[in-house]
C-alpha cells in the first residue's frame, strides 16, 4: 500500500487561497494572528480538510533566536550600498547581532540562489537593499524564496519592494520629479537621462519621476534622450563621449545614479567640455563623492544611513506578523555641477 505524501504548508496556503506567509502566521500564532478574520478561517478549514500536521522540528529551528541578520545588496563596492551596509552593521551591533552581506551584482538568478542559501542558514531576518526587478520572470523566483523563508518564521525587510515583508520606500519618483523642476527653474529645456538597466525598478521609478516633473513644466522628454547602460562610473564616461559628439547636445544631463553622474562629469572634463559652463550634470543619492568632486555634484539626497538603521529596527520588530511600511523623502541638493544653460 503506497504511503500518502505529507501535506505541506504551501498546500494549505494554495487550498485556502492565501500567501504562504499568511498561512504560516495563522498556523503558528496560537490564536494571536491579527490579519483578516476570513483568511484565518479559510486557513484553519483547509488545514483540517487536508490533514495538515506542522513540522515541529522545522518550527523549532525557525523559532530559535539566531544572532545573524542577512543583508543582500547589488554591489557592496558601490558607495550607495556601502553606506546602507555600514548603517545596518552599526545598528545590528547595538542589538548584539552579526550581519552576513552578499552582493548579487544585479543578477536576479544569483539573488534567488543567495536567498535559498541564506534561508538554509536560518538568519533572524533578511534585508534586501537592492532594487527589485520589473520582469516577472526575474522577480517571481526571488519572491518565492522570500515567501518560503517567511513561511518558516523568518522576517523580511525590503527597500522599495512591497510584495514581501516589511518595506522601506525611498523617494525615487518624487525626488527625481523635484530635481526636474529644479533644473527647469535654472532655465534648462534640453535634457538627456543616463541611467542603469531597464530591468530595475529603481531605474524605472527615477526615470518616471524625472519625466513627470518635466511634463509638469511643459517639456516632453524625447525617448531617444534616455540612455540605458550599466550603473557605473565607466558607463557615465562612455556616454559623455557619445553626447559630446551629438548634433544637438542637451544642456542638462541627469545621471540617475551618483556614480553615473560622476562618470559623466569626468568624461566631459576629459573632452574639454566645461561643467556647468557648457553642460550641467545632476545625479541621485548624494553619496560622499558627490560633494567631494570638482565641481560638486547637484543631486537628490537620500538619508541612506537612516534607511539602514530603520531596516534593522523593522527586522527585529517585536511583532513581525504585522507588516509595516516606512517612507523616506529625497531632498534636492543644488551644487556647482548645474547652472543656467549657456546663452
Amino acid at each position: 500500500m503506497s504511503r500518502r505524501a505529507a501535506v505541506r504548508l504551501i498546500d494549505v496556503a494554495e487550498h485556502a487561497g492565501v500567501s504562504l506567509a499568511t498561512a504560516s502566521r495563522v498556523l503558528s500564532s496560537a490564536g494571536a494572528y491579527r490579519g483578516r478574520g476570513e483568511a484565518r478561517e479559510r486557513v484553519l478549514a483547509s488545514a483540517a480538510e487536508l490533514g495538515y500536521e506542522p513540522n515541529l522540528h522545522a518550527r523549532a529551528l525557525a523559532g530559535s533566536q539566531s544572532s545573524t541578520i542577512a543583508l543582500v545588496v547589488h554591489d557592496i563596492r558601490d558607495a550607495y550600498f556601502a553606506l546602507i551596509a555600514g548603517a545596518v552593521v552599526a545598528a545590528a551591533e547595538q542589538h548584539g547581532m552579526l550581519v552576513t552581506i552578499v552582493s548579487t551584482y544585479r543578477d536576479p538568478q544569483q539573488e534567488a540562489r543567495y536567498l535559498a542559501l541564506l534561508r538554509a542558514q536560518r538568519p533572524r531576518a533578511i534585508i534586501l537593499a537592492g532594487s527589485g526587478f520589473t520582469n516577472r520572470s526575474a522577480a517571481d523566483p526571488i519572491r518565492e524564496e522570500l515567501q518560503r523563508y517567511e513561511g518558516t518564521g523568518g522576517v523580511v525587510v525590503t527597500l522599495g519592494r512591497q510584495d514581501a515583508g516589511h518595506s522601506i520606500i525611498v523617494g525615487n519618483q518624487e525626488g527625481a520629479r523635484s530635481l526636474a523642476h529644479a533644473m527647469v527653474d535654472l532655465g534648462h529645456r534640453e535634457f538627456a537621462v543616463v541611467t542603469g538597466p531597464a530591468k530595475l525598478m529603481t531605474v524605472r521609478d527615477r526615470l518616471k519621476g524625472f519625466r513627470r516633473g518635466l511634463e509638469e513644466c511643459g517639456i516632453d522628454l524625447d525617448p531617444a534622450a534616455v540612455i540605458h547602460g550599466a550603473a557605473t562610473r565607466e558607463s557615465g564616461g562612455t556616454v559623455a563621449a557619445q553626447l559630446a559628439e551629438a548634433k544637438h547636445r542637451p544642456t542638462c544631463v541627469f545621471g540617475s545614479f551618483d556614480v553615473v553622474a560622476v562618470g559623466l562629469v569626468a568624461g566631459f572634463q576629459r573632452l574639454g567640455i566645461a561643467v556647468p559652463g557648457e553642460i550641467s550634470v545632476a545625479g541621485f543619492g548624494d553619496v560622499p563623492v558627490a560633494s567631494d568632486i570638482t565641481p560638486s555634484l547637484t543631486t537628490v539626497r537620500l538619508p541612506l544611513e537612516q534607511v539602514g538603521q530603520q531596516a534593522v529596527e523593522l527586522a527585529l520588530s517585536p511583532d513581525p506578523a504585522v507588516r509595516r511600511s516606512v517612507a523616506f523623502e529625497g531632498v534636492v541638493m543644488l551644487r556647482d555641477s548645474t547652472a543656467a544653460p549657456p546663452a
